[in-house]
């Protein structure tokens, strides 16, 4: 963590967030982003306080002593089970925890939280309460705009206020609604309309609130514009991720004024090379770090021919480091 991060607090690396994303946000794409970027604040994938407390899954909570700033996303809606998995999580070290009241999986509507959670405030509120008592670290709410037929403008400011007065004074906000029946996660993360509007409004309503937008960014510039325009952090998915040297190289430099040389994508693949090596000797097999690299020179001459030796050559039985440097002769080639 760097030294500005360690003196100002977790709000500061909240200026720049990179959300967590099933899937893909695990501690390999976590440690990468991190050589990219020393202050972004880094998200786990969602981890259920089922899994960790009815299912004993702690190994969920394994993570790298690079990623700080790190937090972990929690999914649950029974507030005893959630002060529980919080108690977890602070104890294995995490900066921030997370409730997720965002996600649109018929996975988690059937347990009951995730962006179904929207619809009952009160269960949101005690549940902040209960892993506020349960952990010193702070706890934060990610949410959608609003679900289904609700209006967003008589819903979103009601949710904020109950999760405000459990204690919450960080809420990220993804600035679309989340359609429970009719549409996949992916459909929601793309067909309800962004409405950035709305969550400014939140931000002019909640002034003593860490507003963070979520939902559509797509660049570092629109970072910085959506800063300027008094937000006060700015969380990005899916582009963080298929373009992770795009949104994050240069992101120390402007977005938290520090002085950096801005890494080479070639330079942060050939950091990658001692993490995967320490993977490897522990019994990890390459494509689990390499699948999260693909994106690392979107864009850029030679991309193509990296994605395909990475994808092709990956999952070999024994494929090593030797992979990735015949990946990155395809860059030298096209250069």
């Amino acid at each position: 963590m760097s030294d500005k991060i360690e003196k100002q607090g977790i709000s500061t690396a909240a200026r720049l967030s990179v959300a967590p994303m099933m899937d893909w946000t695990d501690r390999h794409c976590r440690y990468l982003h991190r050589l990219l970027s020393r202050n972004a604040l880094l998200y786990t994938e969602m981890v259920t306080a089922p899994a960790l407390v009815r299912g004993g899954a702690v190994h969920l909570l394994d993570f790298n002593p690079e990623e700080h700033p790190v937090a972990l996303q929690l999914g649950g809606s029974d507030p005893d089970e959630l002060a529980q998995a919080a108690k977890l999580g602070g104890a294995a070290g995490y900066d921030q925890i997370d409730l997720n009241c965002g996600c649109p999986s018929d996975r988690v509507q059937s347990g009951t939280f995730g962006a179904v959670l929207m619809k009952r405030p009160e269960l949101v509120a005690d549940c902040v309460a209960a892993m506020q008592e349960a952990t010193a670290v702070e706890v934060t709410v990610k949410c959608r705009i609003g679900v289904d037929d609700q209006e967003p403008r008589e819903v979103l400011p009601a949710f904020i206020d109950k999760v405000r007065g459990a204690g919450c004074r960080r809420i990220a906000i993804h600035a679309r609604k989340a359609w429970l029946q009719g549409l996949s996660p992916k459909e929601n993360r793309e067909i309800p309309p962004l409405d950035y509007a709305i969550v400014h409004e939140m931000k002019a309503a909640f002034p003593d609130l860490h507003v963070s937008l979520n939902g559509g960014v797509e660049s570092l510039g629109t970072v910085e514009k959506l800063l300027d325009e008094g937000l006060d952090g700015v969380m990005v998915g899916r582009a963080a991720y298929h373009q992770p040297w795009d949104i994050l190289a240069e992101a120390d430099a402007r977005i938290w004024g520090e002085e950096r040389e801005t890494p080479s994508p070639e330079e942060i693949a050939r950091a990658m090379l001692p993490y995967i090596e320490r993977h490897l000797s522990d019994g990890g097999k390459l494509h689990q770090v390499t699948r999260h690299m693909l994106g690392l020179f979107a864009g850029r001459p030679g991309a193509r021919g990296w994605r395909r030796v990475l994808s092709e050559r990956a999952t070999r039985d024994g494929a090593g480091p030797e992979v990735v440097e015949a990946a990155l002769e395809r860059i030298e080639v096209a250069a």
